[in-house]
């Protein structure tokens, strides 16, 4: 029934999350956090290159991995463009198996709280420590939903030529306080001269962790010297304003 960043979803992101493009910061932080870092270096859920391409272009050893095939395909034709021919790789967070070890492991941005199972993600943090080498980091983004406003849709239009575009509906279902999740339904629609041509139904959920809670989950995956920092700040403790927080974790 629901896609899963599909081709319209693509469309949208890449129009939406350029290369380059920065939210709240998140480029400019984790450069400054990766400065030294001579080693390889794997970013989660790579999607279309918005992130990834500049580390490359900043001259980092960068890998990345998706298990978006679409997602993929377009970060593959923007580093073709830019001369860039990195490996990428099509894999699921939890489960992936590469040769290469690594120094960093990065997945800003909230992408780790697309993982809904909370066992999921206890797996892929295991999955980024095995591919870690001694002494390697993960560096990884949390969202805490304080925007939420259950029933409130919204609709975005992208233009794509003076025929076509896609419109977006993002309707905001629940938010499980006890399971820790919020879910909203996004509703892409293709439209050509007035004439729908193509559709998606995506099924979105975000999950959401306390802040001692993801420090004992890294601990128990093995994960030392925890550091948290809020909204892209080095070691700036978090808030119930804080809106982002910041992981970083050693591998023993």
């Amino acid at each position: 029934m629901f896609s899963n960043y599909g081709p319209l979803c693509t469309e949208v992101y890449d129009l939406t999350k350029p290369v380059g493009h920065s939210i709240c910061g998140d480029i400019e932080y984790y450069l400054e956090r990766l400065t030294g870092t001579t080693g390889r270096i794997l970013e989660a859920a790579v999607g279309s290159g918005r992130f990834f391409i500049p580390l490359l272009e900043s001259g980092f050893i960068v890998d990345g991995i998706d298990y978006s095939p679409e997602m993929l395909a377009s970060c593959r034709k923007r580093c073709r463009e830019r001369g860039l021919n990195p490996n990428l790789y099509e894999g699921n967070l939890r489960s992936f198996s590469l040769q290469s070890k690594y120094e960093a492991i990065v997945i800003p941005t909230g992408s780790f709280c697309l993982i809904e199972n909370f066992n999921d993600a206890k797996d892929a943090l295991k999955c980024f420590y095995n591919h870690l080498m001694p002494g390697g980091r993960v560096i990884v983004d949390l969202v805490i939903p304080s925007y939420w406003r259950t029933g409130e849709i919204t609709t975005s239009v992208f233009p794509l030529s003076t025929e076509e575009g896609i419109t977006l509906e993002n309707k905001p279902v629940e938010i499980n306080w006890v399971d820790q999740y919020t879910l909203s339904y996004l509703k892409y629609e293709k439209w050509k001269k007035g004439k729908l041509v193509d559709t998606e139904l995506q099924k979105f959920v975000m999950r959401w962790y306390g802040i001692e809670e993801f420090k004992l989950l890294l601990e128990s995956v093995g994960f030392s010297d925890i550091t948290c920092s809020a909204e892209y700040n080095y070691k700036k403790q978090p808030s119930k304003e804080s809106t982002l927080v910041t992981f970083e974790a050693v591998r023993k």
